[in-house]
């Protein structure tokens, strides 16, 4: 695998190892439970995570299935544009500015936290399997649309980046819900 997507994978197994970490031992009550009025619980956490996540995986797949009929591949290192580069960072766990979530990616009131909780390891397999069917594609050069933003567009590696970097930012957030 690519030198870009490894560190991709090693990442997202870390966000695995703490969000493993994070539930341990927690009963329904405590992952569902929000540390003050207006605030996200752990479950909600996940499943903002989830439904985002599974927004991105289709957009990315597409992404590589096209990038793959057009022929653009290429090997590393890639270049990757300053702005998307800086959204990268904004949304990292350490980032000091605030986003507000779309009402589309808002956690779902109905979904219970254990099928959270599994629905999020899934989402973790999928974005696996998404670095392996990116491997030998132009990072950089191919586009991944954004659901909610039509004039956003991150390249590929960029994309693969941001959802490390979502993931660690709410992780964190749920970690503050235990209280």
């Amino acid at each position: 695998m690519e030198g870009e997507l490894e560190d991709d994978a090693r990442q997202l197994a870390a966000i695995r190892c703490d969000a493993e970490r994070l539930i341990q031992d927690l009963t329904e009550q405590q992952l569902t439970r929000c540390a003050s009025p207006g605030t996200w619980s752990i479950a909600d956490c996940l499943n903002h995570l989830v439904v985002t996540g599974n927004h991105s995986l289709s957009n990315i797949r597409t992404a590589i299935v096209d990038a793959r009929a057009r022929g653009l591949v290429g090997r590393g290192p890639f270049r990757h544009g300053v702005i998307g580069n800086w959204l990268v960072r904004s949304m990292d766990a350490n980032s000091k500015i605030k986003f507000r979530s779309p009402a589309v990616y808002r956690p779902s009131p109905v979904v219970s936290a254990a099928e959270t909780i599994r629905a999020f390891f899934r989402l973790q397999d999928e974005l696996r399997r998404v670095l392996e069917e990116a491997d030998g594609i132009d990072l950089a050069r191919v586009k991944v649309a954004n659901p909610v933003t039509r004039w956003l567009r991150l390249s590929l590696g960029q994309e693969l980046a941001f959802i490390a970097a979502h993931e660690r930012r709410h992780l964190l957030q749920a970690a503050r819900a235990i209280g």
